[in-house]
């Protein structure tokens, strides 16, 4: 891999090197969450709309499994969308797929901006701000702020925007904390069903960390809770489940 010319930017490699990424060198970093985020979502879906999607990890890291697949990624930050456009060219994407710069939050208004369009997606993948501002420490870089503070009624605009954005039976996937889960339900509640949820372990007798969820637009079926997955051992080697995820670019669910 040949690194960037910029000092600000590293180059770096996911999916065990399938796909290359710039990104800033300091502020926020890709990790696993992008990863599982792309695992989770159906094969089957055609036209991936990845919202917040930082230097484009998740979308890229979909469209690298999925090569049917065409994608659209949305975000606010222009030096993000930037350094994704420029991922969407070295991973030679460039066909399947654009950047749009847009607030996640206009989108989710009927008057906000026209990319991309209402229910022109059948998937839509959504890595929201985690933290309520105050009950965490705000990093003092803003790009790494924007990316993890956040709050139950940025969450149910985030789920909107989703929703507005997905044809009908269109599928949302979702990474956030496991402590938020009534937050989840109440941004689903009346937009998605049959919603599965997958927790996300550090290590075998740990608590989750995170929480996946796969939910289907307009669907009214009931919840179900799938095996958790467990990232490493409890010699913090990685497990054979999570490396075929994070390192070969397999499904999960």
């Amino acid at each position: 891999m040949t690194p960037p010319a910029r000092p600000d930017v590293t180059a770096d490699a996911i999916l065990g090197g399938r796909v290359t990424l710039r990104q800033q060198a300091r502020g926020h970093r890709v990790g696993h969450d992008a990863v599982l985020l792309a695992a989770l979502a159906p094969a089957g879906c055609r036209a991936m709309v990845d919202l917040g999607a930082g230097v484009g990890a998740a979308g890229l890291a979909f469209l690298a499994r999925v090569p049917e697949a065409t994608g659209t990624l949305v975000e606010i930050d222009p030096t993000l969308a930037a350094l994704a456009t420029e991922n969407v060219a070295d991973n030679h994407f460039g066909g399947r797929c654009r950047v749009v710069v847009a607030d996640v939050l206009r989108l989710a208004r009927p008057s906000g901006p026209p990319a991309p369009a209402v229910g022109m997606a059948d998937l839509v993948l959504v890595n929201p701000p985690f933290n309520a501002a105050g009950a965490h420490q705000t990093s003092p870089h803003a790009g790494r702020a924007r990316a993890h503070i956040g709050g139950a009624e940025l969450l149910l605009a985030w789920v909107t925007t989703a929703y507005r954005c997905l044809a009908p039976g269109g599928v949302l996937c979702l990474i956030h904390r496991p402590e938020e889960m009534e937050a989840i339900f109440a941004a689903l509640a009346g937009r998605f069903g049959a919603a599965e949820l997958l927790p996300v372990h550090p290590r075998p007798e740990a608590p989750a960390v995170r929480l996946l969820v796969r939910a289907v637009k307009g669907r009214r079926t009931a919840p179900r809770l799938l095996p958790g997955l467990v990232l490493a051992d409890a010699e913090g080697v990685p497990t054979i489940a999570a490396e075929a995820v994070v390192r070969g670019a397999g499904a999960l669910g």
